[in-house]
């Protein structure tokens, strides 16, 4: 699935994605796990189903991974360099 502003495969997301991982970041290393999806819709501000959605645009650009059905099992697949500060 392409998405918006980042094409399929591509490690550079748009700005949005990039709060996103930045969140799941910092949540990832003050909690010692990656939040769930509702911690990640609590964040923002979302209804679950809409921030269900980011992850698999986040893994169709190659930013992070995770086993399917298996909560808590996201990883954030760039550099901390790529990743930008929450704003």
């Amino acid at each position: 699935m392409p998405v918006q502003g980042a094409s399929e495969g591509t490690s550079k997301p748009i700005r949005l994605q990039g709060q996103y991982l930045a969140y799941i970041r910092i949540w990832a290393k003050i909690h010692g796990r990656p939040p769930s999806e509702n911690e990640i819709a609590a964040f923002s501000r979302l209804r679950g189903p809409s921030a269900h959605r980011m992850i698999p645009r986040l893994e169709g650009c190659g930013c992070v991974a995770r086993t399917p059905e298996a909560p808590r099992t996201l990883r954030i697949l760039l550099p901390r360099a790529e990743i930008p500060d929450r704003e």
